[in-house]
């Protein structure tokens, strides 16, 4: 009898959502952006966390049959991968141009021009909530809603910072 077990293993990368992908040149580098539904919906542009794309960082939620279900029937969905996030993006060489958070805030305009959008729901998530939230404060009727989830605030106190560094006995 074979050894069965309730877990999948899914190679993201050959999973296609029957979304279409377009690299937006910008003048902090290219972005790949992905884009899910249809275009005459209202717009719902998602950044992900940093290290993560709109795959690793959105799998949860848009394989979710009810809330993909709910978003693409409501809204087409614009997620924007930061430069150097994309499957198969070459390393970030340290010596090379790094674009501040407030370049990726601007990145984000020059996106939404390039698919003639106006104000836009945005959801984020951690880095990608702060980034969203710096875009929101500069180009404040661009955005009809942000959606945060863990969104960075503030720099963490030197207790959450230890807490974060030193494993707690019975927790690991």
């Amino acid at each position: 009898m074979a050894d069965s077990s309730d877990s999948v293993s899914i190679d993201m990368e050959s999973i296609s959502l029957g979304g279409k992908e377009y690299l937006v040149k910008t003048h902090h580098g290219t972005v790949l952006v992905a884009v899910f539904g249809d275009q005459d919906k209202p717009a719902l542009i998602t950044y992900p966390d940093l290290a993560l794309n709109h795959i690793s960082c959105f799998q949860g939620l848009f394989f979710c049959p009810e809330a993909s279900s709910l978003l693409l029937h409501n809204f087409c969905i614009y997620h924007i991968s930061p430069p150097g996030h994309e499957f198969g993006a070459p390393p970030i060489c340290p010596d090379g141009f790094m674009p501040s958070v407030d370049d990726l805030a601007d990145q984000i305009v020059e996106v939404l021009n390039f698919f003639g959008l106006g104000a836009v729901m945005c959801m984020g998530v951690t880095a990608g909530a702060y980034i969203l939230t710096l875009f929101a404060m500069k180009y404040r009727q661009r955005v009809l809603g942000l959606i945060l989830i863990s969104p960075l605030c503030r720099a963490p106190s030197w207790t959450e910072w230890l807490l974060n560094k030193v494993p707690l006995p019975g927790f690991f």
